[in-house]
């Protein structure tokens, strides 16, 4: 069974999303999205300032059985890179939750709104089982 951390939130795309601040939200995918990839040899990262939409495909996770997009799950601007990413992709699978944490955003709007869309740990857990 995945880890699925209780005071995260998800997005369907299997995205976690954590809130750091009054508007700025770190992103990573979820440890269930890193075992089914496999085995991290490259994550690429959208260009730190780029504003980004909802569900719009923000970089690329690639293993050694698939490329697979990174999704923002909401809209905002990247605010940070992690730059650990670059040399150590492998961390994604390591610490998911942690060291392999890929962007942080500033939120556009409402940060309490926009987070109203995700889904919370229980919710997720039932749709990674489908």
């Amino acid at each position: 069974m995945s880890e699925i951390k209780d005071q995260l939130l998800y997005s369907k795309e299997h995205e976690w999303v954590e809130r750091v601040s009054d508007d700025t939200v770190r992103i990573g995918i979820t440890d269930f999205a890193q075992h089914q990839l496999g085995d991290i040899v490259f994550v690429e990262l959208p260009e730190d300032g780029r504003t980004v939409s909802e569900d719009e495909e923000v970089g690329t996770i690639e293993s050694v059985k698939t490329v697979s997009q990174l999704f923002c799950p909401i809209a905002g601007t990247v605010s940070k890179l992690n730059p650990d990413l670059e040399t150590e992709p492998e961390l994604v699978n390591s610490d998911p939750y942690g060291r392999g944490w890929m962007i942080e955003l500033k939120v556009d709007g409402d940060l309490d709104t926009a987070l109203s869309t995700l889904l919370d740990a229980a919710a997720y857990a039932e749709h990674a089982q489908d």
